[in-house]
């Protein structure tokens, strides 16, 4: 009989070792490879029976225990081998406790018993059958040790499989797993409590452990596994855990390390990796598209890097920083001047500053020009206040623009000179994230707004005799608190989005305005094999005194084609509905089929100076036909052709995606 096995420990990989302290996995362990997963247990469950089989006697060919005992029959030579093995023949098989007893449980003998193939009665064995039925019983995974031994009996050889249960389980101990929820080890081990440790389901479970960390980006193993007394089992996880995070600038043009003009402080603030935290790999790959997302960066990487044999992790992050600030020039199209498809051409020309103090902060300048439009905008944008925790961006505006009235007060008449809106804003809005995918703006915003000719002199009533202003004043001033929430289920334009606002005018002053505007606009879009559907509707109304320039305006590129600009109804309610089905033809061309309508519902003679009725304008309508679009830098280039229900058709030109 060979030596009991005591004091031994089982690592997570099945390997028994002597008694010693566990120490965490380095983090270069814990690095490499990405975790990858433990070699089975049945390995080295295969060295240990190799091992204690090698113990096993040689049984000899021929020897008796008295003159009268029989010879065991000796079978010549197993050919399978290198030179060939002796084949002894066996009499009996049985299994006994390591004491030679029968095992309290049965079902531990059959279990063991279940285990061998080779081991059978009046079968000829060799020794290397016999070590693969040790094997298969250790392999069983629930016994400790497995020690075969060959008694020389009257009848013939007998041999016995002396083995030693695991101990029954009855709790567990895990240390080191910040990350891992408990319920997932109480879910694994809930219906073992009383039962023999299986250490085939111990392999399993660490398996899965591994796994849990793998699938969620995570770094963690579990690097020891031991069985205390009182059948108490000790599992010791490893997670790789952030030490320091360094930041590195890179020279654009050779890689060497360079000054950077961005503070470090501003990116640390952007990552969600802190120092102490679990190194997770998910997470750090998020935090590289935050910190690109902030327009500052040509390229960055983290490297993370072991620190000596901890399990701890120092963060390089290496930068490359794009130019900040420059001019630009471009054009675009004005929808307020409807005579012909490209008259409402306009150019522009911008400066904008991406890093502000080295502190990301957004400074933009820009004017854009064109036939009648004229538009100067100055803001300024801190997309994340300094000590705030929500993510909360403020941006400061000034702008004077000048834009075509014919939305609401156009009109083809000889003696009716161009209205033009001029409107001198400023303000402040504040806006954060406050659930996923949803995010809110709060602001306050000051116009001063009113009509002119074209001679630029302020005009209180256009030629139908109705007001241009709603004070009888050449101007109106508004301040008006804003508030919008928007929802986007991703960032593609063409998926789910919902955007509500509400604009309220205070009446701080006498002659301020005062009224209420609510807004709302609802797009969804549906994937039909090769095609995709995408609905639309938006809708509005507006309660109190306020300009009739500022009435809703339906009809045009964004609202009901077949019709110009405007000329469906201009009111103080409206509603807009639009479907299209679209299709990819080849490369970046797309075709569209699609239908519009719109509608004032009946507000258009509540709109001061009835602007609407004035001109004859139906107050619904709709249109439908077919369109092209190629993608481009600048988003959709969309060329549309429609009819509208008064058989007028029209060509529509626009950038961009529909509002």
């Amino acid at each position: 009989m060979g030596p009991r096995r005591d004091g031994v420990r089982f690592i997570s990989s099945g390997v028994k070792l002597p008694r010693a302290s566990p120490a965490p996995a380095p983090a270069h362990a814990l690095l490499s490879a990405a975790l990858p997963p433990f070699a089975h247990i049945g390995r080295a469950i295969d060295a240990a029976a190799r091992r204690v089989a090698a113990s096993f006697p040689r049984v000899p060919a021929a020897r008796a225990e008295s003159p009268t005992a029989p010879l065991p029959r000796r079978h010549g030579k197993d050919g399978g081998g290198a030179g060939g093995e002796e084949r002894v023949l066996i009499s009996e098989v049985a299994v006994r406790g390591k004491d030679g007893e029968p095992l309290e449980r049965p079902e531990l003998e059959e279990a063991a018993a279940g285990a061998l193939r080779a081991c059978r009665p009046n079968a000829a064995l060799t020794v290397r059958e016999v070590q693969e039925d040790v094997h298969r019983v250790v392999e069983s995974g629930l016994f400790r040790s497995c020690m075969p031994v060959a008694v020389d009996t009257r009848d013939g050889i007998r041999l016995v499989f002396e083995v030693e249960p695991n101990q029954d389980f009855h709790g567990l101990v895990c240390e080191g797993a910040n990350m891992l929820p408990s319920k997932f080890l109480d879910d694994s081990f809930r219906d073992r409590h009383g039962k023999i440790i299986n250490i085939r389901h111990l392999d399993q479970v660490i398996k899965s452990i591994n796994g849990w960390y793998q699938e969620r980006g995570l770094t963690g193993m579990v690097s020891y596994a031991e069985i205390l007394s009182g059948g108490i089992l000790r599992l010791q996880v490893s997670e790789a855990e952030v030490n320091n995070i360094n930041i590195r600038f890179l020279d654009r043009r050779t890689g060497e390390p360079t000054i950077g003009k961005t503070k470090p402080e501003t990116i640390l603030q952007q990552l969600t990796t802190k120092k102490g935290q679990a190194y997770n790999r998910a997470q750090v790959k998020r935090d590289v598209e935050t910190i690109l997302t902030m327009g500052i960066m040509e390229d960055v990487t983290i490297i993370p890097q072991p620190v000596g044999d901890s399990n701890k992790v120092d963060l390089v992050m290496n930068l490359v920083e794009r130019k900040s600030g420059g001019f630009s020039a471009g054009g675009g199209i004005s929808s307020g001047i409807t005579n012909g498809p490209l008259s409402g051409l306009i150019g522009s020309f911008a400066y904008s500053q991406r890093n502000v103090f080295g502190r990301n902060k957004k400074l933009n300048l820009s004017l854009e020009r064109g036939q009648i439009d004229s538009i100067f905008r100055l803001n300024y944008t801190d997309p994340w206040i300094d000590g705030d925790n929500k993510r909360t961006s403020r941006t400061v505006m000034v702008q004077n623009s000048r834009t075509p009235g014919t939305l609401i007060h156009g009109g083809e008449h000889p003696d009716h000179s161009p209205i033009t809106i001029g409107r001198v804003t400023a303000g402040i809005e504040y806006s954060r994230p406050f659930r996923p995918k949803w995010s809110g703006t709060l602001g306050l915003i000051f116009q001063h707004a009113g009509a002119r000719d074209d001679k630029g002199n302020p005009m209180i009533r256009d030629f139908y005799n109705s007001q241009l202003t709603a004070s009888g004043n050449p101007y109106d001033d508004t301040l008006l608190a804003k508030l919008e929430s928007v929802y986007t289920d991703s960032g593609d334009q063409s998926s789910t989005m919902f955007v509500f606002n509400v604009e309220q005018g205070l009446p701080i002053l006498p002659e301020w305005l005062s009224f209420n505007r609510v807004t709302a606009r609802l797009r969804q879009s549906y994937e039909i094999g090769p095609a995709r559907l995408l609905l639309s509707a938006s809708g509005g109304h507006v309660e109190g005194n306020f300009s009739p320039h500022e009435a809703f305006a339906i009809g045009g590129t964004n609202s009901v084609r077949g019709y110009e600009e405007g000329a469906v109804g201009s009111g103080r309610s409206y509603a807009v509905g639009s479907g299209e089905v679209s299709c990819r033809l080849f490369g970046p061309l797309e075709g569209v089929v699609f239908g519009d309508y719109g509608s004032d519902l009946g507000s258009g003679p509540t709109v001061p100076g009835d602007p609407a009725g004035a001109r004859g304008k139906p107050g619904s309508g709709y249109g439908y036909g077919v369109g092209i679009r190629v993608d481009s830098p600048l988003g959709p280039l969309r060329l549309e052709y429609a009819f509208n229900d008064k058989q007028a058709r029209r060509f529509h030109f626009g950038v961009g995606h529909r509002n």
